[in-house]
């Protein structure tokens, strides 16, 4: 009986027979987060308001934390996503406005991201985010990016203290290589 060898780069990945795709099993499981973003211009530095896909958390970028996308008002009233490029970050992470509803997305698309630019949300907006690629820990040699949806629940833009806000349910999969944004663990 032959074995399937698949060599990527220098690295050597063993792939089973039925496992064409040549991805270690998935491990994490997709859950589905409430999140509450507060904007980067006039709110205390002290509220988080960007969000790190990998680390399926809310940071506050002041601290040097890595993030995939932050939140903000432009200077128009509206209500912005920002990927890493327009923050003068590199392109190190990418979203996009879906046309399709938030749960008949099961997989993340793999082009079509915007990197250098804002992009315009309102309440029921569907984002698609991407992070840069990440080395795999499983796999010596292979990176692939991360993906995310995100329903945006609520927008406000008062200055009130729990104001300029953005409040979402995001689904994060982790699992290196996989594109899954179904909850629980992914398919390849």
């Amino acid at each position: 009986m032959r074995s399937c060898i698949l060599f990527l780069a220098a690295c050597t990945l063993i792939v089973s027979c039925g496992n064409p795709s040549g991805l270690q099993p998935a491990f994490y499981t997709n859950v589905e987060y409430t999140v509450s973003l507060y904007a980067l211009t006039r709110t205390p530095v002290s509220l988080p308001s960007a969000y790190s896909i990998t680390g399926r958390q809310q940071v506050r970028t002041e601290q040097g934390s890595p993030f995939d996308f932050a939140f903000d008002i432009d200077s128009t009233g509206a209500a912005v996503l920002l990927p890493t490029g327009p923050l003068k970050l590199g392109q190190q992470s990418g979203i996009q406005i879906s046309v399709q509803d938030y749960d008949s997305i099961k997989f993340a698309p793999t082009t079509g991201y915007n990197v250098d630019s804002a992009q315009v949300v309102h309440e029921n907006s569907v984002v698609l985010a991407v992070t840069r690629a990440t080395p795999c820990q499983s796999s010596i040699g292979f990176a692939a990016p991360f993906y995310a949806k995100l329903h945006v629940l609520a927008i406000d833009t008062t200055s009130a203290p729990n104001g300029r806000r953005i409040d979402f349910v995001i689904i994060n999969d982790v699992n290196c290589g996989y594109r899954g944004l179904e909850k629980g663990l992914p398919k390849q």
